[in-house]
């Protein structure tokens, strides 16, 4: 056949069918630009019929041999319309708004077990802190960092720790900003490892958990021993509901890994940590975002706020939000997913 031939077949080819290629063009650039929410069902349907012909079209010109650029031009275009079509359509927005109102409630709510254990091991913790240390003053250094401590300890007087709760600065901001930068960091590791290091049938996780109880508790020995546990309990409310409730998610997520391990049941293990991976991840992200909020209340509120009923009121209005969020959010997904078994 000749090179005239050739060219002639190619442009019948083309002419019979462009039409519907640059229809189909059209379409997904608008799909491209604005989302497929955004076309009509006419446009919807004609996306989907005219990408099965271009598809069609691009098998024909490849059996034919038809001049490169044409077969670039549908490839391209069947690309494109392949993803307008089975691409997932969900914009960034979407897909946070999706997690924030129904994953991650329905996650905490399928994971009471896991939240149970983690809460268990940080209430053991924080009963041992404060018992020890009660017996046996000496237990707060070894309990607590010198870097969380910030110069607390045994030998500190009601004056000095009083210093601490209700600080005089009259401009603390600048320091304070520096201290909720490091907290943040530190409250972030220790949730961080409590979650990485579950997969590890849950032990690691606990001691991480428990040895923060241990701060906790050593440090409320040490100012009930001042007479100034109220005082310490408002101090840490404003922030600590949020925050110790991020590092019990957190955890939490971390023993769901590691009891499909433990009990990956009818499943093989690896199966049983993939599906348990979905709402460990999603424990992951929530614990994140609430030490973020918890840095925040912990950076500022809490030293500008200096009344103790304001600061109390705060803390448990937060973990009241918290709980009914955890408790209520996403019902209408549990519904649906409850039909579809």
């Amino acid at each position: 056949m000749s090179v005239s031939d050739d060219l002639i077949r190619s442009t019948r080819f083309r002419s019979e069918r462009e039409a519907d290629w640059k229809r189909l063009e059209a379409i997904v650039g608008r799909s491209e630009q604005h989302g497929t929410r955004s076309l009509s069902y006419d446009d919807a349907h004609d996306l989907a019929t005219l990408y099965r012909k271009a598809v069609n079209s691009l098998s024909v010109a490849r059996e034919i041999s038809l001049d490169r650029a044409l077969l670039e031009y549908l490839e391209a275009l069947c690309c494109r319309a392949y993803l307008a079509v089975y691409a997932p359509q969900e914009t960034l927005h979407g897909l946070v708004w999706r997690f924030v109102s129904v994953g991650a409630p329905q996650a905490v709510r399928r994971s009471l077990v896991p939240l149970l254990i983690s809460f268990l091991s940080f209430a053991v913790g924080s009963i041992a802190g404060y018992l020890l240390f009660m017996e046996d003053p000496t237990w707060f250094n070894t309990f607590v960092p010198g870097s969380l401590a910030d110069s607390r300890g045994p030998a500190s007087s009601r004056a000095e720790l009083l210093d601490v709760l209700y600080p005089k600065s009259t401009n603390p901001l600048d320091e304070l900003t520096a201290f909720a930068g490091y907290l943040f960091s530190h409250n972030t590791r220790i949730a961080f490892f409590a979650f990485a290091l579950g997969v590890f049938v849950c032990l690691p996780s606990f001691v991480l958990s428990a040895y923060q109880g241990l701060v906790i508790g050593a440090f409320f020995g040490l100012h009930v021993d001042r007479d100034l546990g109220m005082d310490l309990f408002g101090w840490l409310s404003i922030h600590g509901v949020t925050e110790i409730g991020a590092i019990i998610v957190a955890t939490a997520g971390g023993f769901h890994l590691g009891l499909a391990v433990l009990f990956p049941g009818q499943h093989s293990r690896s199966e049983a940590l993939r599906a348990a991976g979905r709402d460990a991840a999603k424990l992951a992200v929530l614990a994140a975002t609430m030490l973020v909020v918890a840095a925040l209340l912990e950076g500022f509120a809490r030293q500008l706020v200096t009344n103790l009923e304001t600061r109390i009121i705060i803390g448990w209005t937060i973990g009241a939000l918290w709980l009914a969020y955890f408790a209520l959010a996403g019902r209408a997904g549990d519904a649906r997913q409850t039909e579809d078994r």
